[in-house]
């Protein structure tokens, strides 16, 4: 052991293990987190190979989860840890995917039973004997890449708020699969770490339950897409007697539409809105708050989840139930997780079709399927087409002309969601300390949605900016910007098929490169790249402009026209990971030029 491990010297070694025995001691620790490449060759040492009843050394194996995205998916995917309970048994403690999937993923040793005769020989019983199994595989819908968009989108917020959580989900919406779910939370010294899964989190939502009440009234009868809200401009009303309820800002006009009352996320038209369907039966409200699953644990293939809580909605002995339904109807008085919400938002975009969200897309051994998960439906239709059709249509004002218009301005794609801001009264945390959360929710292309996005963020006390428009928005707009990019946008032939001109060209890589390729070809150019080591080639006025490629500590450069060679060389040298799809030239970047740069993001490049 001294001449392997080098710790220590041979005497040393043995004066300890002298010692322990002269304690009468039963057991000596000689190592611990041996490499399994280094147990190999203790395994070999001359007393161990003679096994464990005759030398004493006893081998605890430990199973350790590796994580070689690091950060990315850490709490989704889970840990398992081993601990020695009170009864002195080896327990274990998981979470995540780990805890739900542990059957599975652990497998278990071989057993014999064995009886010792004379001399302490070991003779095994015959047809004791069970062979060890090794664990499955688990292969989850999680995409590594539209993780690493989420949450580099989500941190770089977090930072900027100095919030002490948030949370992301993205989930295709067509299958319900979660592509991306990021939890940050705050640690002492500032930096996030993925701690605990804030997704499955309940609070109450706020304003993003309206989509909730909407669909309730909608479905009732009681009132139309277009029936006129009379709201005022003082910003509060009596909505029913002595229920006053307040909006977070005054209205320029005193009636709205009923989808402009959720355009708007007017508190006092979606209230007046339950109070017409509900007033006279606050239960009834359950029914459809039922029906949406927002009453029932999610039923996402994760173990302990929490259940969602909902105020008494009985008006007998009193008037709190009637309160309860109105305070209900905008996002207080009921406590939902993000997750909820994404899948009653991503039903809307699937046509009013609810899909159970999964993580676990199949299950392996050696290389075999064992099981393949498919998409489930919930319910086929969780309201009428033309409810579904009107709440689509609310959802799309939000972002043109409601509360999301300014964060969402200049995407070159229709989006369609709702802004949340929920007063925080929660545990420890009262409305006095001035906490809130900020919320998003929606999904794209909104004519043919592909992606439904959540992001959620608890602000700091007294927070300056806290709304659901100005934190979580923000984050929404540039994790959906890049998955339109890399996942959505396809290049649609049209039916003038153009003769490729080679007057027309770009090319880009290392400026020595360019400059000599055009002096070997003898090709006359105009040069304004000065020194800069990167550089582009395209023509004007049917010459060749050389111009520079401008490269900055953190900011995402122009790589479109380079080789593959060139490219690599040029982001991998400023830390960033790259992926790769195709080949040929850069074409398209997932990361735009001049965007501000993480440690240790990934940059998808496509080639052709």
């Amino acid at each position: 052991m001294s001449d392997y491990f080098g710790d220590k010297k041979a005497g040393q070694y043995k004066k300890e293990l002298v010692q322990a025995y002269n304690k009468g001691d039963r057991y000596f620790p000689l190592k611990k987190k041996l490499r399994f490449e280094d147990y190999k060759t203790f395994r070999e040492f001359p007393l161990v190979r003679q096994g464990r009843n005759k030398s004493g050394v006893i081998t605890e194996v430990n199973s350790k989860r590796l994580l070689p995205f690091g950060l990315l998916a850490n709490r989704t995917i889970g840990l398992s840890r081993e601990h020695i309970a009170s009864d002195g048994q080896a327990k274990k403690q998981n979470v995540g995917l780990e805890r739900s999937y542990d059957s599975l993923l652990s497998g278990h040793d071989g057993q014999k039973l064995v009886r010792f005769i004379a001399g302490g020989t070991a003779i095994p019983v015959e047809g004791t004997q069970t062979d060890p199994v090794n664990g499955k595989d688990i292969y989850t819908t999680i995409d590594v890449n539209i993780q690493d968009i989420t949450e580099t989108a989500l941190l770089r917020m977090m930072q900027q708020c100095e919030g002490p959580y948030g949370t992301a989900i993205v989930m295709e919406t067509a299958t319900g699969k979660i592509r991306a779910m990021a939890n940050l939370g705050r640690r002492p010294d500032g930096s996030y770490w993925e701690d605990d899964n804030y997704a499955l989190r309940v609070t109450e939502p706020g304003s993003t339950i309206k989509l909730a009440t909407l669909l309730s009234v909608l479905e009732k009868g009681s009132s139309d897409i277009n029936d006129m809200v009379h709201v005022g401009s003082a910003g509060r009303m009596e909505v029913a007697p002595g229920k006053v309820v307040v909006d977070a800002e005054r209205h320029n006009e005193p009636d709205l539409s009923v989808k402009g009352c959720f355009a708007h996320s007017s508190n006092v038209g979606m209230s007046k809105l339950a109070y017409k369907a509900f007033g006279k039966n606050p239960g009834e409200i359950k029914k459809y708050f039922s029906k949406f699953r927002l009453d029932q644990r999610s039923p996402i293939d994760l173990s302990n989840l929490p259940k969602p809580t909902m105020a008494p909605l009985s008006t007998e002995g009193g008037e709190a139930g009637l309160g309860n339904m109105l305070w209900m109807s905008f996002g207080y008085a009921i406590q939902v997780s993000p997750l909820h919400t994404l899948t009653l938002y991503n039903a809307v975009a699937n046509d009013g079709k609810m899909m159970k969200p999964f993580l676990v897309n199949s299950v392996e051994q050696s290389g075999v399927l064992i099981k393949k998960m498919e998409p489930t439906v919930l319910d086929e239709q969780i309201c009428k087409p033309a409810v579904i059709k009107a709440a689509r249509e609310a959802m799309e004002m939000v972002v043109t002309e409601g509360t999301a218009k300014k964060a969402l301005k200049g995407l070159p794609f229709s989006v369609a969601g709702k802004t949340g801001t929920a007063h925080v009264s929660d545990g420890s945390i009262k409305y006095a300390h001035g906490v809130y959360q900020a919320t998003f929710v929606g999904y794209f292309p909104a004519d043919k949605p592909q992606f439904t996005c959540i992001v959620v963020i608890r602000t700091k006390p007294h927070a300056a900016s806290h709304y659901g428009g100005t934190l979580a928005a923000p984050v929404f707009k540039e994790i959906a910007t890049k998955l339109y990019a890399m996942y959505v946008e396809k290049k649609t032939p049209s039916g003038f098929a153009a003769v490729k001109d080679s007057a027309m060209y770009y090319y880009a890589g290392a400026a020595a490169d360019i400059r000599n390729i055009l002096q070997k070809l003898q090709v006359k150019y105009t040069d304004s790249a000065a020194n800069q080591d990167w550089t582009s080639v395209y023509a004007r006025n049917d010459q060749p402009l050389v111009k520079p490629v401008m490269v900055r500590a953190k900011v995402m450069p122009n790589v479109r026209g380079m080789g593959l060679k060139d490219a690599l060389n040029l982001l991998e040298n400023m830390g960033l990971k790259v992926s790769v799809k195709g080949k040929g030239k850069v074409a398209v970047q997932s990361i735009s030029p001049g965007t501000q740069l993480a440690k240790g993001v990934t940059v998808v490049l496509e080639l052709s």
